[in-house]
């Protein structure tokens, strides 16, 4: 009996300590982060890619792969659900790109969004929302390997038609032109050395007394520079004195003025005065003329006066005469 309450002591034990570790890992496995379920379609393969794993907004975990499969709305694609923590801004403008870790091969979601929209994206569970997947970049170069690779041989081939034998005997021909030509342009250089040396010589013999003679005529003009400076000086100065005030310019000018000023004067004072005078003058002269005309018809006027004029019509003393006497 002792045996078999130890056994059950001991089963006991061992049922107690499962539970505990099972209530434990349910304890630490708890998730109460809110989730929303998203979709996403796409034509391309997505190998990889396995249920639970990652799914990253801008290289932060954000939720986790749910299920992978086909399509029913579109015949022929994969369908991928995925869940997304509630508090992730997602937008209209939300992408998913299918990236790989590492060296492992293992795949997963990568959300990112440009900002092209403001409008937040609905979740909704029963008919969850369908995410746009863009090609990765795996995904373009395997679009793109047979063009690659079809260039790839096309360059092959023109590298192998450039490299043939005909080709490189031209190559060889080249090569043997252009150390031909060195050739003779180092001749044609020591040909020209051997000129310039016995060419140039006396020229070069030449130009110290050219330059001496060159230097005596730069001095010379220096010196006819300095003359004309000099003059140009003296002919300033005497602009100023001229210039200057009371000087013979200003002197010039007041006698200018004094002479306008005496010949208004005489116009004005003088020049009327010898006009009465000459018409008085010639007054006098007609006066005297009369006088003479009247002397030289009735010379007896001298002795007995001119008398007095008899009156006539009209006039007081006025005598007509008799009758006999009238025309």
């Amino acid at each position: 009996m002792e045996n078999k309450s130890h056994a059950i002591a001991a089963g006991a034990f061992v049922l107690g300590l499962v539970a505990v570790l099972v209530a434990l890992v349910v304890w630490l496995t708890r998730d109460t982060v809110v989730r929303n379920t998203y979709e996403l379609s796409t034509r391309d393969a997505v190998s990889g890619l396995q249920p639970q794993a990652m799914v990253r907004y801008r290289g932060i975990a954000v939720g986790k792969v749910t299920s992978i499969g086909f399509d029913p709305k579109t015949k022929g694609n994969v369908r991928v659900l995925f869940t997304v923590d509630a508090q992730v801004p997602l937008t209209k403008s939300t992408f998913a790109t299918l990236s790989y870790q590492g060296v492992t091969g293992l795949a997963f979601i990568a959300l990112d969004d440009k900002g092209e929209s403001q409008v937040a994206l609905v979740p909704d569970n029963a008919d969850p929302p369908r995410i746009p997947l863009k090609p990765s970049l795996l995904a373009q170069l395997q679009d793109r390997g047979e063009i690659i690779i079809g260039r790839v041989e096309e360059v092959t081939q023109r590298l192998n038609t450039m490299l043939g034998d005909e080709n490189q005997k031209r190559f060889s021909d080249a090569l043997q032109n252009i150390s031909a030509a060195a050739a003779s342009a180092n001749q044609l250089t020591q040909s020209l050395d051997g000129t310039v040396r016995n060419g140039l010589n006396p020229t070069l013999k030449a130009l110290p007394p050219l330059v001496e003679r060159t230097r005596e005529t730069m001095v010379a003009v220096k010196g006819a520079a300095t003359d004309v400076s000099r003059v140009a000086n003296n002919f300033n100065t005497t602009v100023t004195r001229l210039n200057a005030k009371d000087g013979p310019i200003d002197k010039l000018g007041e006698g200018t003025k004094a002479l306008s000023q005496g010949v208004e004067s005489f116009n004005n004072a003088t020049l009327p005065r010898v006009n009465r005078v000459a018409d008085d003058t010639s007054r006098a002269v007609r006066r005297l003329g009369r006088a003479a005309d009247g002397i030289s018809e009735n010379p007896q006027s001298l002795l007995f006066g001119s008398g007095g004029v008899a009156p006539g019509p009209g006039e007081a003393g006025f005598v007509a005469p008799p009758a006999s006497a009238r025309p």
